[in-house]
């Protein structure tokens, strides 16, 4: 069992990620101080190099934390009763996190830094690797309950799967007035054409 003080650990830092996630998003990056995140976390610059070495580790240790995230959460679906009904239900949540301000500048920004940061780039890749492989599980269950019928291999289908995520939150950021909450009927129709036995 945990001690109190491993317990105010963690709630600590996981405060100073959600903090630099908020601060991120808005500010990007390079504009944010590890004082803004001290004061939106509500605590003291000690307490922030205490749990993380310095500003970088913390956008490393946020870039983590969100890669785990994303690929536990798809991996879990893959083990639904209904494949299908998971696969749908997950774009739907990228059309909610793509409406979300935060989460969607939060995206952008880290994507934007894997340009110019190599640590950056590669949780990323290595991120979008575990969240293909996710969705290849998920479309493999698929075929098995005879819900997804496809040409593609189902490698091909979750690189393609991921595009489509990757240009939601693209559209986003080039068309502010694109509502992705109203588009999630559309972005169903398209995964379904995508997956649809083209014979």
């Amino acid at each position: 069992m945990r001690t109190v003080d491993e317990e105010q650990r963690a709630a600590r830092r996981t405060a100073l990620l959600d903090a630099a996630e908020v601060c991120f998003a808005e500010r990007g990056y390079d504009a944010t101080r590890t004082a803004d995140i001290c004061a939106a976390a509500g605590m003291s610059a000690g307490n922030l190099f205490h749990y993380f070495p310095s500003k970088h580790d913390l956008l490393l240790a946020v870039v983590d934390r969100d890669a785990e995230r994303t690929a536990t959460e798809v991996g879990e679906l893959a083990h639904a009763d209904d494949p299908w009904d998971a696969l749908l239900a997950l774009l739907d949540e990228v059309c909610r996190l793509a409406s979300d301000p935060a989460a969607a500048g939060l995206a952008l920004e880290l994507s934007a830094l894997a340009h110019r940061d190599e640590d950056v780039q590669h949780r990323l890749q290595a991120g979008d690797r575990a969240f293909r492989d996710a969705l290849a599980e998920l479309l493999a269950a698929g075929v098995r309950t005879g819900q997804v019928a496809t040409r593609l291999s189902v490698e091909e289908g979750a690189t393609w799967l991921a595009a489509l995520v990757d240009g939601v939150f693209a559209r986003v950021a080039a068309d502010p007035g694109f509502d992705a909450l109203a588009q999630r009927s559309t972005l169903r129709r398209v995964a379904s054409a995508l997956l649809a036995d083209e014979s």
